[in-house]
Parts: structure tokens; C-alpha cells; sequence
């Protein structure tokens, strides 16, 4: 009977890692723009999710439980004192991430502050409504059509002035 729940885990990891691992890691990378810390969000939101199974009402609310676990790590790790205090061996050596391709809207996208690339990142490439980003980064709605606003013209600021508008 231990073999059959071990499969049975490794089908239900197989299903989260296939659903919501780009989901995650795009997500995290906008916040914390490193493609390794992006990695470990990913990792310890299906580890969360594997060691403490959780039942889910619907496939929308075990996909805005795995937005809001990642939203949550990406802001802790932004805020840990390791953070701020260390410099990454690979940024060190002035190896880049991969980035979005130079003069794509998503890499103008990544150059907003965090709050504002976040809200635009879910409303326009998740297609998420500012009331569901609203619950899902625990803001007032009002707050999110402002972030949403002002990131708005914020990205077509800078679109203006690298000439794309």
C-alpha cells in the first residue's frame, strides 16, 4: 500500500509542477528578477503543497492559493536581512539572468518597481481582474487600480521615450 501513495504523490507532483510551474517561476522572477531565487520560490510552493496536501474547492482556488504562496514567498524573501545583505556569487561575476528578449513589452514590463509589475504582470498575461488581484495580494481593490494606473503610465512612459508609442 506505501508504493501505491508514493505513485499517487509523484502523479499528483507531476500534475502541479506540469499546471503551474511557468505560472510560478514568471511570476516570481518579476519580483525578484533572479531566475535561481525565481527556481526556489517554485520549489518550496509545491513542496508546501506536497507536505501538507491541501483540498481545494475548484481549480481557480488551487490556482489563486499557488499565486498567493508565491506573491507571499517572493515578498519575504524581498524583505529577509540575507537579501539585502549579500551579493550572489553568479551577479557577482556579472553573469545576467536570462532576461526578456531587449525591446519586448514584457522587458519593459520588468522595469517597473515591483508593485506596479506585479499587478500589470497578473492582469495582462494571467488575465486577472484587479478585484482578483485584489484578493489575491490581500490589497483593497482601490489600491489595485491605482498600482494598475499609475503602472500603466509608468510602462508607457518609458515606451514613449524608447520610441514604441
Amino acid at each position: 500500500m506505501k508504493h501505491l501513495k508514493s505513485h499517487i504523490d509523484r502523479a499528483e507532483a507531476e500534475r502541479l509542477v506540469n499546471a503551474y510551474s511557468d505560472l510560478i517561476l514568471r511570476l516570481s522572477y518579476t519580483y525578484l528578477k533572479s531566475t535561481e531565487d525565481a527556481k526556489d520560490i517554485c520549489q518550496t510552493v509545491f513542496l508546501r503543497l506536497l507536505e501538507k496536501p491541501r483540498s481545494f474547492e475548484s481549480p481557480e482556488h488551487e490556482r489563486a492559493w499557488i499565486i498567493r504562496a508565491a506573491v507571499n514567498l517572493c515578498k519575504d524573501q524581498l524583505k529577509s536581512h540575507w537579501r539585502k545583505t549579500t551579493v550572489d556569487l553568479e551577479a557577482a561575476r556579472a553573469v545576467p539572468a536570462p532576461e526578456a528578449e531587449e525591446g519586448s513589452l514584457l522587458a519593459a514590463v520588468n522595469l517597473l518597481p515591483p508593485k506596479y509589475r506585479t499587478v500589470i504582470y497578473l492582469y495582462y498575461y494571467e488575465g486577472y481582474s484587479a478585484n482578483e488581484i485584489a484578493r489575491l495580494l490581500g490589497e483593497k481593490p482601490a489600491t489595485v487600480a491605482t498600482q494598475l494606473s499609475r503602472g500603466r503610465e509608468k510602462l508607457r512612459t518609458h515606451l514613449e521615450q524608447e520610441g514604441f508609442a
